[in-house]
């Protein structure tokens, strides 16, 4: 009897979970791999992705993470793909697993971690690449009449509802550090972790709620990270609106990957997916 495809319920969770300790990442415990996929961003998910099963065994799967998004001024649903690992025997359902989940109706579909032979699959189901260029930005001291702001009080006065929002949906993660940059008028929510690049410490940005905010007040960023002995900013282009000073840029990476009909490569950012919910 071929091997089955079935929804990954609470059910079947710890299961998959503990496949993935096994086979995809031993460094995340079972339970650990189990709390990642319960804590959706969403009220009734529909499934924790699909598993393969043969017989009483699983042999393959594909995670999912669910996200219910406003983006510009519109509700919209999100899928993230993620933890894809299928045992060698059973490599030639992998594509099957994948249509399982993209034949889902009424979500837009990301997948930010993928190897290159994950990444040829979802192209072959149309998935486009998004600009992988960054730009690593020159922590020099800098200037601008710009405020930061990195106290929890301080970010819970002056955030509104939509940054406020995603502030306390990503605040129990504690590799991920919050702070608003720019004024009264008009504050950038701005998410980094810390990193190391060629040795040095360095700040990954992983969402920057207003790019203009953000590049106006880039000079009090450079040196607030400086202070925190940072050398380097790591900064995707396609969320700013040119290369900053000083900086280089670096491409080449394994592109990034989503599947949405009517977004744009601007419109998908790094919120409620595995790029926040783990620390990687």
């Amino acid at each position: 009897m071929p091997p089955v495809i079935e929804p990954i319920t609470a059910d079947n969770l710890p299961g998959f979970a503990a496949f993935l300790h096994e086979n995809l990442n031993p460094a995340f415990r079972a339970d650990q791999w189990e709390a990642f996929f319960r804590g959706q961003w969403t009220p009734e998910p529909p499934n924790h992705g699909f598993l393969l099963r043969d017989g009483d065994r699983i042999v393959g799967g594909i995670g999912a993470l669910y996200a219910d998004r406003v983006i510009r001024g519109q509700p919209e649903r999100f899928c993230n793909i993620t933890s894809w690992c299928v045992l060698d025997a059973y490599r030639k359902q992998s594509m099957k697993l994948a249509m399982a989940v993209v034949a889902q109706p009424g979500f837009h579909f990301t997948d930010f971690s993928p190897t290159q032979v994950v990444a040829g699959t979802l192209r072959f189901l149309k998935f486009k690449p998004l600009d992988d260029r960054q730009a690593v930005v020159f922590n020099v001291p800098g200037f601008s009449g710009g405020k930061i702001l990195d106290r929890e009080d301080e970010l819970k006065a002056q955030f509104g509802p939509e940054n406020l929002a995603v502030y306390r949906d990503h605040a129990g993660f504690p590799w991920l550090k919050h702070l608003a940059l720019g004024n009264a008028d008009a504050w950038c929510h701005v998410i980094y972790k810390r990193t190391r690049f060629k040795g040095l410490p360095a700040a990954k940005i992983l969402h920057l709620s207003d790019p203009g905010v953000f590049e106006r007040n880039l000079g009090k960023l450079r040196s607030y990270f400086l202070r925190h002995g940072l050398a380097t900013t790591h900064v995707e282009c396609r969320r700013l609106n040119g290369q900053p000073w000083p900086s280089k840029l670096r491409s080449g990476f394994i592109p990034k990957l989503y599947l949405s009909s009517t977004l744009a490569d601007t419109d998908i950012d790094y919120l409620y997916s595995e790029s926040v919910a783990l620390d990687l």
